[in-house]
Order: C-alpha cells, then structure tokens, then sequence
C-alpha cells in the first residue's frame, strides 16, 4: 500500500501579489525537494508551471491543491517537516488564510494508483464529516494500512 495526500490552502492574495512572492519564488525548491525525497512516488502538477497553482480544483479560485503519493508516513513526514518544507511551511500564515473544513486527508491507496481530485475532495469532506477514520486521516491522528490506528510520535 501507499500513502496518498491531498492538502488544500486559501491564497489571502492571487499569485501574481507581491505579498505572494515568499511562498511563489519557493516552490520550484519545494517542489524539487519533494521529487527528490526518500519515498515520494507522484505529485499532482499542472503541465505549464510544474505545480498545482493553475489547477481549480474547487469553486473558489483562491483554493489550490497539492495531491502526491508516498511510500509511507515516515517518508512524508520526513519530507514535510526534514527539507526546505518546513520553513516554507512555517511561514504559511503570511499567504493563506483560514479553511472553514480540513485542509488536509491521508488515506492509503493500492500500490501503483494515482488519486484524483475528486478522490481527494471526497477525503476532506469525510474528515469533515466523521472526523479522522481509516478511510481518510491526519498526521495527528494516523491510521495503519490495515486501519489500525497507530501512536501519534
């Protein structure tokens, strides 16, 4: 099994604003950092910009998305919180405002699939409506492949 991911954030400002400049001239080095991480096995993009900026994956054009699959959770935890992410990660704040629902969902997936967004969006809205289960979880509160939950470290 592998891990597959969905994260979402409200841009306070569109993308071309200066105000976004910390977290737009970032993400080629996050990105990188991403496609080159112990574990990482794909990363939704756009075919132009190599990200997911441009992807309306929600009514709300200030909502971009981030989907990838990874081996694990250490692998994306490593990720997340050991390389550049973590700094881009921290400044958050200064770029994206706050979500009325969950801005994120793990879920395990068969080796070799690709989640859609739509997949994703179904994810986010079983958190927000069951909170964390098996089917659809957070790092704070993980769930196994076999849907055991497992220690929050």
């Amino acid at each position: 099994m592998h891990l597959a991911l969905i994260n979402i954030a409200k841009a306070k400002y569109p993308m071309d604003d200066p105000r976004m400049s910390g977290f737009v001239n970032n993400l080629d080095a996050v990105n990188k950092a991403a496609d080159h991480s112990p574990g990482f096995i794909w990363r939704l993009i756009d075919n132009v910009t190599n990200s997911t900026v441009s992807i309306r994956a929600f009514e709300d054009p200030d909502i971009i998305t981030n989907m990838a699959v990874w081996r694990d959770l250490e692998a994306l935890e490593n990720y997340t919180y050991r390389t550049i992410h973590k700094q881009v990660f921290a400044s958050r704040h200064d770029w994206f405002g706050k979500l009325d629902g969950p801005h994120m969902a793990l879920w395990w997936i068969n080796e070799g699939g690709i989640p859609t967004v739509e997949e994703g969006k179904r994810r986010l809205q079983l958190i927000a409506d069951k909170g964390p289960c098996p089917e659809a979880f957070t790092f704070g509160t993980p769930f196994s492949a076999t849907g055991k939950p497992e220690a929050n470290d």
